[in-house]
């Protein structure tokens, strides 16, 4: 398996492959229709029961929602097996029973109203069962997980970010639509299990005539349905404060009882990634619901405010450095990675699969700029070169829109090397870091598009960077940047690019620093003092995702 494979923990296996074909299936989920346009989703409160020996599930969703023009039939989304037992609308009077029709073939249900007000609110509520689909080997390939601890007691929970929130309970499963007001999980649990959850305790109850401990947690902030997930297990609770840049964060450590002493040991890691985190994106998005880092039953995933995490409390991705540069071993991968997800991913959404890149190519932008701010600049930049063997160049990394068609795995590390190639060639931190700080301000709790994102970047950096974002986003291709030595004379030009290709570019020669501004045309300079080509050659590949070639000279 090569090894991007293995990294690209965070979407299921059918986001990582190329989709030439769509499924009915694929563009009902996918898209916006008339069924799904019309209303958008204020708040959802889940309640569900698992069967830990018949690994199936029971429960209901309330859903408030907003009418934006009047309409009849409403799009929710299902996935088989599991099924919808009954739908009601709220009334003065009562709940009113809603007729619906369950669609095997396309994991859609389509509910009939009598008749929706534009700007008025409804909430329906709706019972559903079944036994969802099992995670062979997630997080990759999505579902709820069934295992137990080293002591026989059940440890559950779920992964569905490629699969979706669909396969377990009805919801409006479209990125664009997160809940305005926040959500809330019920988890019925026998006596003497633990259930934690996104956000916080909001209650707990012993039913003692059932033998059942009820536990509801909730969160005030929209949310992605995906990051919606019970965690099922045994847990021991350690209670922590960070103090950072909006007062005081609340921070809670879950893990087994038997994992005690390595997690207490390996979390400490927590404060040293909010530093660098806050320092270079701003302000954690969440403080009102707080920082959780979960024991799961799997790798890792960015669970809003509750981070799931299973890399076996080592540094590393598994005990391994993904670069190969040595940089990778100074940090936790999971705890780096899945949290940068709350900045990008959970406060910045993309509302489209489409737009992944947004959350994938930053996040792990932030694992070079966590290196950056506690081991130095040349830490990250190793780094972030010696992830670049990951890199395919098979597909853009914008996919299709409007339909369940993410892209591929290049999200991650090219998207990480675009990142830092436009940071070198801005050529000032204070400027770049104002610009990502400035996003997660602008786009706080907010589902985005890509042109938003690239609009102000341009915007805010002071140039036009479409050509920067056609040529890495848009292309599998890698600008090459040809030059040789003629009459002390330094001619330059790119080649492989998009055209009006833009990426201004900076080295040193002989302690002089110089920039360049090649074009696809032949540019010339005098020739800089002590210049060497290897010495050009190394220091610019360090620094930017492009190829350099010394060619014979016309």
């Amino acid at each position: 398996m090569k090894a991007f494979v293995i990294v690209c923990l965070f979407l299921a296996s059918s986001m990582a492959q190329a989709q030439t074909t769509f499924t009915r299936a694929d563009s009902l989920r996918g898209g916006l229709n008339a069924e799904r346009s019309w209303w958008n989703v204020l708040r959802y409160d889940i309640e569900v029961e698992p069967d830990f020996r018949n690994r199936s599930i029971q429960g209901q969703v309330s859903l408030l929602f907003r009418a934006t023009r009047a309409e009849s039939l409403m799009q929710i989304d299902l996935q088989q097996p599991m099924k919808l037992n009954a739908v009601a609308l709220e009334r003065v009077d009562g709940w009113r029973p809603l007729p619906f029709i369950q669609y095997a073939d396309s994991n859609i249900v389509r509910i009939t109203f009598p008749g929706c007000e534009a700007g008025s609110n409804y909430r329906i509520r709706m019972s559903f069962s079944g036994v969802p689909k099992a995670a062979v080997h997630p997080p990759w390939d999505g579902g709820w997980i069934w295992k137990t601890d080293e002591g026989g007691n059940p440890w559950i929970s779920a992964a569905v970010q490629g699969l979706g929130a669909s396969a377990w309970f009805p919801c409006k499963d479209h990125p664009s639509d997160e809940p305005d007001f926040g959500a809330s999980l019920s988890v019925h649990v026998p006596e003497g299990i633990q259930v934690v959850s996104n956000g916080r305790l909001i209650q707990k109850i012993n039913d003692t005539s059932s033998g059942k401990m009820r536990f509801t947690w909730e969160v005030k902030n929209p949310i992605n349905l995906y990051n919606i997930v019970p965690y099922i297990g045994n847990y021991v609770q350690r209670r922590d404060t960070f103090c950072g840049e909006s007062g005081v964060l609340n921070i809670d450590y879950y893990f087994l009882a038997q994992n005690a002493e390595k997690a207490e040991q390996q979390f400490q890691q927590t404060k040293k990634m909010l530093r660098s985190m806050e320092y270079w994106f701003g302000p954690y998005p969440f403080y009102e619901d707080g920082y959780k880092l979960v024991e799961a039953p799997h790798l890792g995933m960015e669970h809003q405010s509750a981070i799931a995490y299973g890399n076996g409390f080592q540094n590393g991705y598994l005990g391994r450095d993904l670069s190969g540069s040595g940089e990778g071993m100074k940090f936790d991968f999971i705890i780096v990675h899945e949290s940068g997800h709350e900045w990008f991913g959970n406060n910045i959404s993309a509302g489209d699969v489409a737009d992944m890149w947004i959350h994938e190519s930053f996040t792990s932008f932030s694992e070079v700029l966590y290196l950056d701010y506690h081991y130095g600049k040349q830490s990250g930049n190793r780094y972030c070169v010696g992830v670049r063997k990951n890199i395919e160049n098979k597909k853009p990394m914008v996919g299709a829109y409007s339909v369940q068609n993410a892209p591929g795995p290049d999200i991650y590390y090219k998207g990480e090397n675009m990142l830092q190639t436009l940071r070198h060639s801005v050529g000032n931190d204070d400027l770049f870091r104002a610009m990502l700080r400035g996003l997660n301000r602008q786009f706080y709790h907010q589902t985005v598009t890509t042109s938003q994102i690239e609009n102000y970047i341009s915007s805010q950096l002071g140039t036009n960077y479409t050509t920067f974002f056609n040529q890495y986003l848009r292309s599998v291709k890698i600008p090459v940047l040809e030059f040789y030595r003629r009459h002390k004379k330094l001619y330059y030009r790119y080649v492989n690019c998009v055209p009006g290709f833009y990426l201004p570019i900076h080295f040193s020669a002989g302690g002089a620093a110089i920039t360049l501004q090649p074009a696809e045309s032949w540019q010339q300079m005098p020739l800089p003092e002590k210049f060497k080509s290897g010495a050009f050659v190394s220091e610019l590949e360090d620094q930017y995702y492009i190829l350099v070639k010394e060619v014979k000279s016309n």
